[in-house]
């Protein structure tokens, strides 16, 4: 009798960058490739003869292997969401029937990673969102900030003539709110300082933006901390970092409630494409909330200007946040229900450059 940490042999190529598992006809697993292994963060000695829900935990799991085995047809489905110890990952799955000499021994399935599929086209529309916001808030910008000028120049020289201190109120609320408007229309563009890059640890970051946040943090409100401390650090700015951080924590701390919690988590990831540059490592930090959740109608333009789910909210937090992060080099991407919203900062880690400026 066969040791069931042994593992049998499929003669199913261990180099193929498809998962490969199979399944005996009680739905135990019988065998893994060296893919299924690393997909699943587990080693075939662990899983060997137990239960095919110590890797699938999708509610169709059962019903679709069952019907492979009873049926004899192959099954397919497409973008599943497969729990990991570690992360989630989006696959496709396809179940055929394992029949060796024509007798029906199981399943054999095949997972196939998506997920980067997706989150490259995600990233490349989010980088023409970006862009085209980008464009059309300078031609605003240039078009508004003209007239504002002369509006402000104006009411100055109209106030200058006045004699009537209850016609000058008048000019001065003219004055006021063009520079107020101007104002709207610079943090629309971001600053217009140069970029200094270097050396950061995003911990201290991080750090900074607790103590800056906790003094008006909502009673019963919790942040929680979760760190990688083997991230090494990144070139970027430092200041821009900042903002970015405080712009969605911000918003995080507007969609909690009494007892609230927000998560920052930071973890490396390895061979990672960022606007069609791949780089060997990316710092990703994880902004997460417990909070009402973004609506669905705004998912799609989240990070245009101007749109915003809070009431008193500018609109203009998450764009910016965005426009930073693409200056240096990285990506903000969320999802969002109920209960659970995830904000994502990617960053490559790239080796140091003395005295960079952008």
């Amino acid at each position: 009798m066969k040791d069931k940490n042994t593992k049998i042999n499929f003669n199913i190529p261990e180099a193929l960058s498809t998962a490969i598992v199979v399944l005996d006809t009680s739905l135990c697993i019988v065998y893994m490739n060296a893919s299924a292994e690393v997909l699943f963060a587990q080693s075939y000695q662990r899983v060997a003869g137990k239960p095919y829900h110590h890797l699938f935990h999708m509610d169709l799991a059962a019903n679709y292997f069952n019907h492979v085995l009873k049926y004899s047809d192959s099954q397919t489905l497409r973008e599943c969401v497969l729990e990991t110890p570690h992360e989630k990952a989006i696959v496709d799955c396809i179940a055929s029937p394992y029949q060796p000499g024509g007798k029906r021994e199981g399943v054999v399935i095949e997972l196939l990673r998506v997920d980067r599929k997706l989150r490259i086209s995600r990233e490349n529309q989010l980088w023409k969102e970006q862009e085209a916001t980008q464009t059309l808030v300078r031609g605003l910008a240039h078009e508004i900030k003209n007239p504002l000028g002369g509006l402000h120049g104006a009411a100055q020289l109209l106030e200058s003539e006045l004699t009537d201190n209850n016609l000058k109120e008048y000019t001065r609320i003219i004055i006021a709110e063009a520079d107020r408007l101007k104002l709207l229309v610079d943090r629309m563009l971001g600053s217009p300082r140069r970029q200094t890059i270097e050396s950061i640890n995003i911990h201290e970051i991080l750090e900074h933006v607790r103590k800056l946040v906790i003094p008006d943090l909502p009673e019963g409100v919790k942040l929680q901390f979760d760190y990688d401390p083997s991230i090494p650090e990144l070139q970027a700015d430092r200041d821009q970092l900042i903002q970015i951080v405080l712009n969605i924590t911000g918003n995080a701390i507007k969609a909690v409630t009494k007892n609230g919690l927000i998560l920052f988590r930071t973890r490396v990831l390895r061979q990672l494409t960022l606007n069609h540059i791949a780089y060997p490592l990316v710092m990703r930090l994880e902004i997460i909330d417990n909070g009402v959740g973004i609506i669905e109608e705004l998912q799609d333009k989240i990070f245009f200007p101007m749109v915003s789910g809070s009431a008193e909210g500018s609109g203009l937090g998450l764009s910016i946040a965005q426009s930073l992060a693409n200056k240096n080099k990285g990506l903000i991407e969320f999802d969002s229900r109920q209960g659970c919203t995830r904000f994502v900062l990617l960053l490559p880690i790239v080796e140091e450059k003395k005295n960079v400026t952008n």
